[in-house]
């Protein structure tokens, strides 16, 4: 289950990021070192050659670059013109044939530091980006503690079985679903939820794979073997939403794809009209396209940079380019939309029922319960100075609700639908249905009451919500959620979002992230575990919040705060350097297109032309640093 949550990467990642990736060792870094050792060749080359006049066997060490380490490079892109992928470095390649066919090998070491290098930038913003999240990947430990009588033996997670009782220690993760079976603690299961709470674990309480234990030890009875628990069967559609992903074409190689067969075709028609083979090499030295190699990946750090200063992690750099073509943003709800805190509002009881009474018996049972409503109930009893009372027989039937018995008395809190199924003496003073969150309360059998309650939207969600059209260009905004749907249409309706998905389980909300993002690209917007794989199927995933560790896993970008305010700085930040980045290119294309013309018609030389190349990369490079720079306006909430 560990390899699921290796570092995953970038979402529709070139073809270049795909093809350098090795597991271990100097190989993974390959293109640093070829443009390393390419730059210490030519400068040695250069002082022998002018600093003490060294004879011409000098040309040894050009020769050395452009055979020995531009192999590597033309090897593959040789294996991607079989595949019939043209992209931007592709002239590169044929550059580095075409010096070696005519002997110009200081023109060929010049490219073969130029391809290499940039590919080097680009592999750094990718590694760069990860860094920060690669330690936050292993959620499962490797093993569990199986209890035999009075001995407790380390087994594999793959060696559970149904029936086996655990062990879990304080503060461990869980290793399966089960249920507890001795001991009380608390467990934290926002990762799996995106619920901000912490469970009260007693005997009877069901437990979920991948929560975290509080200070005491729990022993449980697997429900589950690992493989089937509800961590793993999110990690497996995490990883099935990552093998049929998309693949997106990168910024370069669009220009590219236009900017290639341009250059070829300048190229040939010198050759042709002149007769010197010599002109079609001078042509495409100057038409190594460095603006896309240098001055887009340079932007992209920048902007990662920066990003990075303002507390949001990109994890993958093609986020920065895709964002700005969203057209559908897809919304989580609690966390994201809302504070994820709800609040006990209203009391509705039954006559011959006080307020006291049903909420020190519903408090009791609830503080057992995982219910995200369960914390808003013990608050409301001990803001009260209610004294809570142990509760036994504590049940929690999936669709059934919260059962248990308090001082002699049995307290059932449910649902308004089954409540009205059972339907038990006093059920006439039901209040009428209204929006939010509720739950019914029986206590012996006899309707007491209902509790409403409120999980308030975050203040710039509004705000946020209606600027995304006029702003960002977003036609389509949507909130798919988990949550009852009486909850998600009363926040949809606050927050001004027209469309919702309620009651969606993970596989759900991935089906339908795949089905909008095949019409146009889309942002989602989560924060819990429950979230990843969505996020992985949508062309932009944005993990929000402080404890997204396994969710930044499957994210392009995680913001590390709580504020939409950040999530449009990141969109901003990106609008910003897609222009930087189309400055730096098609700036940088323009000036080359002027020199392949000079080229063309016998005013510069190979060399020359690879000189004057670099000089059009410095000021592609100096304008692609803007983009570390901070934006006059980072938000327009």
């Amino acid at each position: 289950m560990n390899t699921v949550l290796r570092e995953l990467g970038g979402e529709g990642e070139s073809m270049r990021e795909r093809r350098w990736s090795s597991p271990t060792g100097l190989w993974q870094h390959r293109t640093a070192i070829i443009a390393v050792l390419a730059l210490v060749s030519i400068v040695l080359h250069l002082v022998l050659r002018l600093g003490v006049h060294a004879p011409a066997s000098t040309n040894r060490i050009p020769l050395f670059v452009t055979l020995v380490l531009g192999l590597p490079l033309v090897w593959e892109l040789l294996g991607n013109l079989v595949r019939g992928e043209f992209g931007s470095d592709l002239l590169g390649g044929i550059s580095i044939v075409t010096s070696v066919l005519l002997g110009e090998y200081l023109a060929g070491s010049i490219i073969v530091l130029m391809l290499s290098g940039g590919e080097a930038l680009e592999r750094y913003a990718l590694r760069s980006a990860s860094s920060v999240l690669a330690a936050l990947a292993k959620r499962l430990p490797s093993i569990a503690h199986r209890k035999h009588g009075s001995v407790t033996e380390d087994i594999a997670l793959d060696d559970i079985d149904v029936g086996d009782t655990l062990v879990v220690h304080p503060h461990e993760i869980c290793p399966v679903d089960g249920v507890v079976i001795e001991g009380r603690s608390v467990m934290d299961e926002s990762y799996l939820t995106g619920e901000p709470f912490e469970m009260t674990k007693t005997s009877g309480s069901a437990v979920i794979s991948g929560a975290v234990n509080g200070h005491s030890a729990l022993t449980i009875r697997a429900t589950n073997r690992a493989a089937d628990s509800r961590y793993a069967k999110i990690m497996e559609v995490m990883r099935e939403s990552e093998a049929s992903r998309p693949q997106i074409r990168r910024l370069g190689d669009r220009l590219g794809a236009l900017y290639t067969p341009l250059a070829l075709a300048i190229a040939a028609a010198a050759w042709a009209i002149s007769g010197e083979s010599v002109r079609f090499l001078a042509v495409l030295v100057i038409a190594t396209p460095c603006p896309l190699l240098l001055g887009i990946p340079i932007a992209i750090i920048g902007s990662i940079s920066l990003c990075a200063r303002r507390a949001i992690i990109v994890k993958s750099p093609v986020v920065l380019e895709q964002i700005d073509g969203c057209r559908t943003a897809i919304f989580d709800k609690t966390g994201t939309l809302t504070y994820g805190l709800p609040e006990l509002t209203e009391r509705l009881l039954a006559p011959d029922f006080a307020q006291e009474e049903v909420l020190t018996l519903v408090a009791s049972v609830e503080r057992y319960s995982k219910h995200p409503l369960a914390r808003a109930i013990v608050t409301a009893a001990h803001e009260d100075g209610l004294q809570l009372p142990e509760a036994t027989e504590v049940h929690e039937a999936p669709g059934q609700g919260l059962r248990g018995v308090v001082g002699g008395r049995r307290v059932h809190v449910t649902s308004r639908a089954h409540l009205q199924r059972q339907d038990p003496p006093g059920i006439a003073h039901l209040p009428p249905v209204a929006g939010g969150l509720e739950c019914s309360v029986a206590i012996d059998g006899v309707y007491a009451g209902t509790l409403r309650f409120r999980d308030a939207p975050k203040a710039e969600s509004r705000s946020f919500v209606d600027h995304l059209g006029p702003k960002h260009r977003i036609s389509r905004v949507m909130i798919v959620s988990g949550d009852r749907e009486s909850e998600v249409r009363y926040l949809a309706e606050e927050v001004g979002i027209t469309e919702i998905h309620a009651q969606t389980s993970p596989e759900e909300k991935l089906a339908i992230v795949r089905r909008e993002t095949a019409s146009a690209k889309t942002l989602f917007v989560g924060d819990g575990i429950n979230d990843a794989p969505a996020m992985m199927a949508a062309t932009v995933g944005m993990a929000i919040g402080e404890n997204t560790d396994v969710t930044a896993e499957a994210a392009g970008v995680v913001i590390m705060g709580n504020s939409l305010a950040m999530v449009d700085e990141f969109m901003h930040i990106s609008a910003r350097m897609h222009r930087i980045a189309l400055q730096s290119a098609v700036g940088g294309m323009a000036l080359s297109v002027i020199g392949m013309a000079f080229a063309a018609t016998g005013h510069l030389s190979p060399v020359n032309g690879a000189l004057a190349q670099e000089v059009i990369d410095v000021f592609a490079v100096l304008n692609a640093l803007r983009a570390a720079w901070p934006p006059r306006i980072s938000h327009d909430m």
